[in-house]
Order: structure tokens, then sequence, then C-alpha cells
């Protein structure tokens, strides 16, 4: 069994959870958060706490019982507190800017501008070469950052690029170290 689902979670004040035909809303003072709930796990709610079962005993209810206690863990969190995550953009003349309320212009080396248009549900604070994305929704917020770096992956010669914050860009020594 998943040790995690061994655990309850508690289920912070000012936030209401409901679980009806398999679908579990989590509603708290930053927004409201929906998930589907795969057939083979079920949930119990009692006395502020949430519990994770499996309905079935075979190797993918056990996956899903740590997966899906992860997941609504994290709703809890993001109603309450939300999510960040941070972005760097390194080289000469490379920038971003808001373009609206849900577009970032990149100039990143490109012959022309790279528009991104924002999912709903992100909120993002600009500064030249420094991003924030902002969300209540972890899995979202998360595919919204890589689909940003994709733009322009950081290179591994003079590390130009977007990278996030914490990431460490091993950096080669390139042809002068050859000789």
């Amino acid at each position: 069994m998943s040790r995690i689902v061994k655990k309850a979670i508690q289920i912070a004040d000012k936030t209401t959870v409901t679980y009806v035909d398999k679908v579990v809303t989590v509603s708290g003072e930053k927004g409201v958060l929906k998930r589907k709930i795969h057939d083979f796990i079920d949930i119990k709610i009692e006395d502020n706490l949430i519990n994770v079962t499996k309905n079935q005993d075979n190797k993918k209810a056990e996956a899903l019982s740590g997966l899906t206690w992860v997941l609504i863990n994290n709703m809890i969190i993001g109603v309450n507190k939300g999510f960040e995550k941070d972005l760097e953009i390194n080289g000469i003349g490379y920038r971003a800017e808001l373009k609206g309320k849900d577009t970032i212009i990149f100039n990143v080396g490109y012959s022309n501008p790279v528009n991104f248009k924002l999912p709903e549900g992100i909120d993002v604070n600009i500064d030249k070469t420094k991003l924030k994305l902002m969300s209540i929704d972890k899995e979202l917020l998360g595919q919204t950052a890589a689909s940003i770096r994709k733009i322009r992956p950081p290179e591994v010669y003079k590390g130009k690029g977007i990278k996030y914050k914490e990431e460490v860009i091993q950096k080669k020594a390139g042809k002068k170290a050859a000789k």
C-alpha cells in the first residue's frame, strides 16, 4: 500500500470539500478546483479529515491511491495559499513583456517575437527578465512554466535562454578548451 495514503488529509480552515459522483470539489479563499476521481479510488470525508481508499486490490489502484492523495492535498493548499513558479530569462537583449492580461511577448533571439497566450487561471508578474507565475492549480502552473521554458531552453555553452530560477545549468567548455 502507498504509505502516504495511510495518513488522512487535514482540511484547512475556511475550506469546503465536497465529493459527489466521483468528483471532488475544493473551494477556499482563492477559488474553486474540481477533479474527477478514478473508479478504483474512493474518498471519505469526516471530521475535517479526508481518507483516500482503493476499491480494488491491484497495482494500478495502488498507484492511483497515492496520486489521488497528493492531488487532493495540492488542491487544498492551492485554494488557500496558491502556488508560484519563478522563471529567468538569460541573454543579451532577451526580455519579456505583458500585452493585455493574457499574452506574453518574448524577445529571445529569434527573428520575430514569440507570443505566448496564458491559460485561464494563471497570473504573471514580469520584470523584464524575471517571470513569476501564480495559480491555485499546481498541475496547470507546472505545465505552463514548462511550455514557456520550451520556447527557448537554456543552451549549455553560454546559458542563454529561459530557465527555472532554481535550475542550475551545467556549462560546457566549448572549442577553446580542446586546444
